[in-house]
């Protein structure tokens, strides 16, 4: 079952779009990462602490401006309201406006809305809930959303090929042992805390990282974090099995397996599983399923044997899961639909997922429900940066002696009898079907990239939006219900809320652009006032003043037996939240691809990256017609490039003229 457009707007992994509509480029991602291949955390005795920001003594390094935070702000009833009228007016024709406008007006005078908005505000104002909105939309979105979590909630991370490490084995360790020291940073609350333009940002979800889990639980799935000291392993999966394997020796911390020895444990699990097709019965395909389902199954695993429940716990309480998958990705595509969603055997979807192939190719999944895309990007940034630039101890070269007293990693089994084989069984077929129905194409834009949209003194991101909607346009002759995902980390406990980036703007230099007629001049001030006003936008949902979460936190707060207001019924309503473009960004020179699933039946996942001299687009679908939106894609990129330089160079001709 697809889900339905009330529940669409949590689901990107966002790592966009800041105030200003500016963004966590790879090169603020990069210094950040420089900064924690230190492994040291810089005194801050003498910080000089941002305005209206102060330190926690109290609290560790990580945590430090935490308190400070500031809460969620609710928008007033007009604001949301003007904004609004103004994002749906590029999709719906004069008489749906006309209709829409009366019932705005109604939505700002109504004593009823006025009555919900105080109940929000006290909400916001109470000092025992430090977000209003994070409750309601973590188990709206993510633990009450039951349909299943690959495809439509999970999102993956390409990794740039290791040319130093072709070899599963050398590729995987040298991730683990990175991410070691990521992960004692962040479990020592040592890590250095995010920031964008000096303001620091909400470290809370960074617990969920390493060592958590989501579980199946009707109506609403829950997460649980297990103590790495008292669960410090690792797990492997390889052709269906799980192996377990210590990250440390005996029962001292300190004493870390080296990359050496992890190889060899890893080379032992991969002799083990064998070359011969998988046997085992999948147990991780039950994680693929949708989550009542799945809830009912791990009651049937559990309940078959004791033994079961504690094979479960040793999976779900591991640092971090390792796919070790048995095929050789080579195309961009290939290897992304390998890391979106694999086999749907070789996997446990509830936790973060290394992915390492054959190949020595590597990717990620994240399990999105209790963090947005921000931390697992910085993770994923520090291992493969310190593998890259060797600046992580891997400990002593291998030789014939290394892990020889090691034991063997220890396989994780399952007592497994016909009505968990029924199970497995009938989740394979469900993921099977779904994934049958869906299709991605890569299309890596190498005609330019951020050094030269910056030429035109232009925001990427709203360059990279424009072109978006000019190929939609292209496409189906209208402006996309777009969304594009904001993070609001600035805030406790803050998420995300949608930058609406269709505006009338967008639509008249798209239309312009379509018209033969048109000059390349108007065209280029038309697409300078659509980028403005995607910036604007950018602001608004950064600052937590979007339209989209304080509607549902009005919806929200309403109690039974009182009527809906007429705005929710009005049928603009659910068609401009019908999020057909759902967009996100993120732009790493260690990635070399990135996406998850779409978010309507008829729309496109659409995520998206931006070099210095490319823009990468990773398309999603239920197969409708992606091949032609990546054609479209392309021809709009190159021209947009072509009427800015028409634009620049008819400029620079009138100036010579007047000399």
């Amino acid at each position: 079952m697809l889900r339905s457009s009330s529940q669409l707007t949590r689901c990107r992994p966002s790592v966009s779009s800041y105030s200003q509509g500016s963004l966590l480029s790879s090169t603020s991602i990069m210094a950040k990462a420089s900064r924690s291949l230190k492994f040291s955390m810089s005194s801050h005795s003498s910080e000089t602490v941002p305005p209206g920001y102060s330190l926690d003594p109290r609290a560790p390094p990580m945590l430090r401006f935490q308190e400070s935070l500031p809460h969620l702000p609710v928008p007033s009833i007009s604001s949301t309201a003007t904004k609004y009228l103004e994002t749906i007016r590029p999709h719906i024709d004069d008489a749906a406006f006309a209709k829409t406008e009366a019932a705005v007006k109604e939505f700002i005078a109504s004593p009823q809305v006025a009555e919900l908005q105080k109940r929000l505000e006290t909400r916001a104002s109470d000092p025992e809930i430090k977000n209003w909105l994070s409750n309601w939309w973590n188990d709206i979105a993510y633990m009450g959303y039951r349909d299943p979590v690959v495809v439509f909630v999970s999102y993956f991370y390409v990794h740039l090929d290791d040319k130093l490490r072709r070899e599963p084995t050398t590729r995987a360790a040298g991730l683990i042992k990175a991410m070691l020291a990521f992960r004692e940073m962040t479990e020592s609350q040592q890590l250095e805390p995010e920031k964008v333009r000096g303001a620091p940002l909400c470290m809370d979800s960074y617990k969920w990282l390493f060592h958590s889990s989501r579980y199946p639980v009707k109506p609403s799935d829950v997460a649980e974090k297990h103590d790495p000291k008292a669960n410090n392993h690792v797990v492997f999966i390889r052709k269906n099995r799980f192996f377990s394997v210590p990250l440390a020796i005996g029962s001292d911390p300190r004493r870390e397996l080296s990359a050496a020895e992890l190889e060899v444990q890893i080379e032992r699990i991969i002799q083990e599983a064998g070359s011969e097709p998988p046997t085992t019965i999948a147990i991780g395909a039950l994680t693929s399923d949708n989550r009542d389902y799945w809830a009912d199954a791990r009651k049937t695993v559990i309940d078959a044997s004791l033994e079961n429940a504690k094979a479960l716990r040793e999976i779900e309480s591991a640092m971090i899961i390792v796919c070790l998958d048995d095929t050789k990705p080579v195309t961009r595509e290939d290897i992304s639909w390998s890391c979106w969603v694999g086999n749907g055997r070789n996997r446990f979807y509830d936790k973060h997922q290394l992915i390492v192939f054959d190949n020595g190719r590597s990717g990620f999944l994240g399990e999105h429900s209790c963090m947005d895309g921000t931390p697992t990007l910085r993770m994923n940034e520090f291992i493969l940066a310190a593998v890259a630039q060797n600046k992580i101890n891997l400990g002593p070269p291998r030789t014939s002696e290394t892990a020889v007293l090691l034991p063997r990693p220890k396989e994780i089994s399952f007592v497994v009898n016909d009505e968990i084989r029924e199970a497995v069984a009938s989740a394979e077929k469900r993921f099977e079907k779904l994934v049958a129905g869906h299709d991605l194409h890569v299309l890596h834009y190498q005609g330019y990239g951020k050094d030269y949209i910056k030429k035109f003194k232009a925001s990427p991101d709203a360059w990279a939006q424009l072109v978006k909607q000019l190929a939609f346009h292209k496409m189906f002759n209208r402006s996309a219900v777009t969304y594009e995902s904001a993070q609001t980390r600035k805030y406790q406990l803050g998420r995300t809320e949608v930058i609406r980036s269709a505006s009338n703007e967008s639509k008249a230099w798209a239309e312009a652009m379509l018209d033969p007629h048109n000059t390349d001049v108007n065209r280029a001030s038309l697409f300078r006032a659509a980028v403005a006003r995607h910036l604007q936008y950018a602001t608004w949902a950064a600052d937590g003043q979007g339209v989209d979460r304080h509607l549902f936190g009005l919806k929200k707060v309403m109690k039974d037996g009182e009527e809906l207001p007429a705005l929710y019924k009005d049928p603009s309503y659910a068609h401009t939240s019908h999020w057909e473009l759902s967009t996100s960004q993120l732009s790493s020179k260690y990635f070399d691809g990135w996406g998850y699933g779409e978010v309507v039946p008829d729309g496109y996942g659409l995520s998206y990256s931006i070099g210095d001299d490319y823009i990468r687009w990773t398309i999603t679908s239920l197969k409708r017609n992606t091949a032609e939106l990546k054609h479209y894609l392309a021809e709009a990129a190159t021209e947009t490039r072509v009427m800015m330089e028409n634009a620049a160079q008819n400029s620079e001709e009138k100036q010579k003229s007047k000399l």
